[in-house]
């Protein structure tokens, strides 16, 4: 039965049966157990579950109004129990370990928010089975803008029950189904309902195991969603053979500011469907296209409208086996997105020997703040150009050189950088062999009261350092007042006994007032040692440090 709206206001002088009538209260009593009641009246229509008890509540106001109050109540324990409240018209249950009896409660509470918003139910394995008992409630959140349903383990009858209650919310503006295997060879069935003039902003349906029937039905979608600006596809490897018709659906999606197609089986051609697609994409504003190995050698001939996308912000090409010849068509485009502020070049082998022209004209990228090359084998020629590239790149906030064994004894040349980066927050050096006078080096960039700003660095996997330059390292940690995350593990198949400088590291640890996690995995401590760690740990002030050493041998 559907529930019409009933005005409950001044003007009550409909007639008996029509919406807008109400009894006139006697002189002398109070209209507010009336009003309670035909409230109730209204709200055990909305749900059923009342209805049983409907007259039960007429004959007896008092009766209705604590089996009310004993049912919010409840409603409140529930979300107390998971340590949770709804804020902003928003419940968000995101990770909460639901039960089966948990996902009833909640679909008892939903009828009490009919304003709500915002719901987030992912990473709930029991909701999958138990989804058509929430949409069934739909008509009473009709309002909803948002809902994020991700790894949920949902059932093909959990997707069906799903696309039939899509219409029943028709300001819907988010969906995530991410991480749902099911939801791959049913997509029609959920998104069908979806109509020209849909209020979708965004759309996320990572690792959903979709077809290349799926990705066919999303290139004939695309253009009924006028207002869509995030689209996000990545690890569904096979709807690289329905590309075509992905792409022809994107050139009417003028409003798309983000394209993610991670790990989505894209292969050379793949690059020339796209770029005749970006020209309609004028306020694409993150691409990612990282993880398709099948990519390298698509951009030799088909880069140049990427120089289309003049907002693009964010470019993330990682581990897709870039060429030489892609590096040098990449080489003339990058440069010309001046909007550009992060670039992920990382586990491309070929930018180690190939990139220097690249890496130098970085430098006209003035907005940029994180670059990532980390795995990239830099050779001395390439690491030289980046070095004098960066020079020129004051927003850095992340830099990520780890895995490039050419740092190793040249950090000196950094130092410039490390000095004028007056917003770095992120620096990984992971295993990029660094020895003793690099650390040196960085503990008396640290003392001259450079690098305030950084919150994370990694020194992990650079075993070649001596006790002493760690010993110099951890007395000058304390100036980083900001840090929050340190590592200095050691490799897998190396382990080694902590010096005297573990002392220093306590006691700058004492003095960083953000400080959170340390690695120290592999390194070994004596018995005194482990009793300071002791110490240290059981002090109330300290507890939200870890120390995360994967058991000190």
């Amino acid at each position: 039965m559907n529930l019409q709206k009933v005005k409950l206001g001044a003007n009550n002088s409909g007639a008996p049966g029509k919406p807008g009538f109400m009894p006139k209260a006697k002189e002398g009593s109070s209209r507010t157990s009336g009003l309670v009641t035909f409230e109730l009246a209204v709200l055990c229509l909305a749900w059923p579950s009342l209805s049983s008890r409907f007259f039960v509540c007429l004959a007896n106001p008092l009766s209705s109004e604590m089996q009310l109050g004993s049912r919010m109540e409840k409603n409140d324990q529930f979300l107390q129990t998971l340590g949770k409240k709804i804020v902003n018209k928003c419940l968000d249950l995101n990770s909460c370990g639901l039960t089966t009896a948990d996902v009833r409660k909640m679909v008892a509470l939903l009828p009490f928010l009919p304003d709500l918003e915002e719901l987030d139910i992912s990473w709930n394995d029991f909701v999958g089975g138990n989804l058509p008992s929430i949409t069934q409630q739909m008509h009473v959140t009709s309002k909803l803008k948002v809902l994020r349903l991700a790894s949920c383990r949902l059932t093909t009858e959990d997707v069906q029950a799903l696309g039939e209650a899509l219409e029943m919310i028709p300001e819907l503006e988010e969906l995530n189904l991410s991480w749902n295997s099911k939801v791959g060879g049913n997509l029609p069935l959920i998104l069908q309902k979806f109509q020209k003039g849909s209020k979708i902003h965004v759309l996320e349906l990572m690792d959903c195991a979709l077809t290349s029937e799926d990705g066919a039905f999303v290139g004939r979608l695309l253009p009924k969603l006028q207002s869509l600006e995030v689209l996000d596809l990545s690890i569904n490897r096979n709807i690289g053979g329905s590309l075509n018709s992905i792409a022809q659906g994107l050139q009417s999606a003028s409003t798309l500011k983000v394209l993610k197609l991670h790990s989505c089986g894209l292969s050379q051609k793949s690059v020339k469907i796209l770029d005749a697609t970006f020209r309609y994409l004028g306020e694409l504003r993150k691409l990612d296209l990282s993880c398709n190995k099948e990519l390298g050698g698509g951009f030799e001939d088909a880069s140049a409208p990427l120089v289309m996308l003049k907002h693009l912000e964010v470019l993330d090409l990682h581990q897709c086996s870039l060429t030489v010849d892609d590096i040098m068509s990449l080489t003339q485009v990058i440069p010309l997105l001046s909007n550009l502020q992060e670039l992920d070049l990382s586990a491309n082998k070929n930018v180690g020997s190939s990139s220097e022209n690249l890496l130098s004209r970085l430098r006209f990228l003035p907005s940029l703040k994180s670059l990532l090359i980390n795995n990239c084998a830099l050779e001395s020629e390439t690491f030289t150009a980046l070095v004098e590239a960066s020079i020129h790149l004051p927003a850095l906030e992340i830099v990520n050189l780890s895995w490039n064994k050419c740092v190793g004894g040249n950090l000196k040349m950094l130092l410039e950088t490390l000095k004028l980066s007056t917003s770095l927050q992120v620096l990984r050096l992971s295993s990029c062999s660094l020895v003793t006078e690099d650390v040196k080096l960085l503990a008396s960039v640290i003392q001259r009261g450079h690098l305030t700003k950084l919150q994370k660095l990694d020194l992990s996997y650079n075993d070649g350092i001596c006790d002493a330059g760690w010993a110099i390292f951890c007395q000058n940690l304390w100036f980083l007042k900001e840090l929050t995350e340190l590592d200095i593990s050691l490799r897998p198949s190396h382990f080694r006994d902590c010096g005297h400088w573990f002392r220093y590291l306590l006691c700058a640890v004492t003095k960083l007032p953000e400080i959170t996690e340390i690695g120290m995995k592999r390194w070994t401590l004596p018995a005194s040692q482990e009793e300071e760690l002791g110490s240290f740990d059981q002090d109330p002030k300290r507890r939200g440090i870890h120390f995360d050493h994967g058991g000190f041998r």
